[in-house]
């Protein structure tokens, strides 16, 4: 037998055991680290099994649980705390379980997602071990266990337990407004399908009186009393109205449709509106809690980016099959090495700090000016609501005295009509009016998160 650098048989068989040896160990290696990682999930953890919203006492919930009591999120607790104000069994209630109910809830897998890289974060402080298999020669396989231990890394690791942990809870606030979004979508078409309903059912009512002032008009003109013309701006008014009420009706057919589309179930006997008081004492709005989570996580790259900057010291050893365990060695190294702008680039961590603090402060303003433009939007509108069912109920009003006038031989055809007209514009504002007032008060609750009840989330 001839092996390289042999010298007779007995060379041959110590270089078949050698290699033997080398083989089996690299093999042992590779599977154990194939068994480790099975299916991608480290360290033999099982697979993770699909959570639905009745194995689960709640997305936020589940991400509180996994934390310990010294970093329970403020941020979470905050997030569950939060209760719907749309009133129970009202047709918002309605409208918004059924939308959730049919929800993909793509903003909580990105969450489980973020929970799961928390939770490896976590462990980021224990040893590393890494496998090598070297082919040394054509025939002669070196296999190697390497095993690194961080001692000092000025805070890196903390730190990076700390961005998985704001990452967490930027991704809740994320659920968060998923859900609310899409109940506000849900009722904002509800809404415009009832806004149009209402105006399709006062358009009918003037075009009903209006089409009786027509036959009067019609049996004028075929005696001789009336003017055509008078006839012909009748039935162009008869025409409008016969529009507006079919466009109103096209509008209702759309938003329900689009509607039932994103329901778990049909909403077609679902009318009718409701008061909601949402009222902003205590409650922080969800965009400012979203600027708060990124901050900390801004922070915590920061303080990455520093450490990456600062030598740190680490132990390493090798345990190899051909040369045994060399080491433990100790290491003084930095990812970016040590040069003349280091401490520029110190200086410029500092400053991305201060300028994380400074985009809450604007978050908080932007959010605070928001609600108060919606506030007092939703003030005037109630005003201007309130003074537009007076109209049209003075509208309806005089329309009924004209017509027994008419009636009574004390007023004309083209009187009797205006003010049939004017009735149906003042009804159309007084609608419009009263639907702007409450797609006011859901945007109000969506900005402050508190369409879904956070615990249900």
């Amino acid at each position: 037998m001839s092996v390289p650098g042999g010298t007779g048989p007995a060379d041959g068989a110590e270089y078949l055991r050698q290699t033997v040896r080398d083989g089996l160990l690299a093999a042992a290696l590779t599977l154990t680290l194939s068994g480790c990682m099975a299916d991608g999930l480290p360290f033999g953890q099982d697979k993770p099994e699909t959570v639905t919203r009745a194995q689960s006492a709640g997305a936020f919930a589940d991400a509180q649980d996994e934390r310990s009591e010294d970093n329970r999120s403020t941020t979470i607790d905050a997030l569950i705390a939060r209760r719907s104000v749309l009133p129970q069994g009202s047709p918002y209630e309605k409208v918004a379980n059924a939308t959730l109910a049919a929800s993909a809830r793509t903003a909580e897998a990105e969450l489980r997602q973020a929970r799961l890289r928390s939770r490896a974060a976590d462990k980021n402080w224990l040893p590393s071990l890494g496998p090598s298999v070297s082919l040394m020669s054509l025939s002669s396989i070196v296999a190697s266990l390497v095993v690194d231990q961080v001692l000092f890394d000025h805070g890196r690791k903390k730190a990076e337990r700390e961005f998985a942990r704001a990452d967490v809870e930027a991704a809740a606030v994320a659920l968060s407004q998923d859900q609310n979004d899409r109940v506000h979508e849900a009722l904002s078409l509800y809404l415009k399908a009832e806004e149009a309903r209402e105006t399709a059912a006062a358009s009918a009512g003037a075009l009903t009186r209006m089409r009786e002032m027509e036959a009067i008009m019609a049996k004028r003109v075929e005696g001789g009393i009336s003017d055509m013309s008078e006839l012909a701006v009748i039935r162009s008014k008869v025409a409008e109205l016969a529009s507006t009420r079919e466009n109103a009706l096209q509008i209702v057919r759309t938003a329900r449709a689009e509607l039932n589309a994103m329901s778990a179930a049909p909403l077609d006997d679902v009318h009718g509106t409701a008061e909601i008081a949402a009222d902003t004492t205590g409650i922080d709005p969800l965009s400012l809690h979203l600027a708060l989570t990124e901050r900390d996580r801004d922070i915590a790259q920061a303080a990455i980016a520093r450490a990456g900057l600062l030598p740190g010291i680490s132990a390493g050893a090798v345990l190899s099959s051909r040369d045994g365990l060399n080491g433990p060695n100790v290491q003084l190294s930095s990812d970016a090495g040590f040069g003349f702008s280091t401490p520029d680039n110190l200086r410029a961590v500092e400053a991305s700090k201060e300028a994380a603090e400074r985009r809450v402060t604007q978050a908080r303003e932007d959010t605070n000016r928001r609600l108060a433009a919606l506030t007092e939007e939703r003030a005037g509108l109630v005003r201007r609501a309130a003074r537009a069912v007076d109209l049209a109920s003075q509208g309806q009003a005089n329309a009924n005295l004209f017509k027994r006038q008419f009636e009574a031989g004390t007023r004309t055809v083209s009187e009797v009509v205006t003010v049939i007209e004017t009735m149906a514009r003042l009804q159309t504002e007084a609608i419009s009016t009263k639907y702007s007032a409450a797609r006011t008060d859901i945007e109000i609750a969506r900005e402050l998160g508190v369409l879904a009840d956070g615990a249900s989330i």
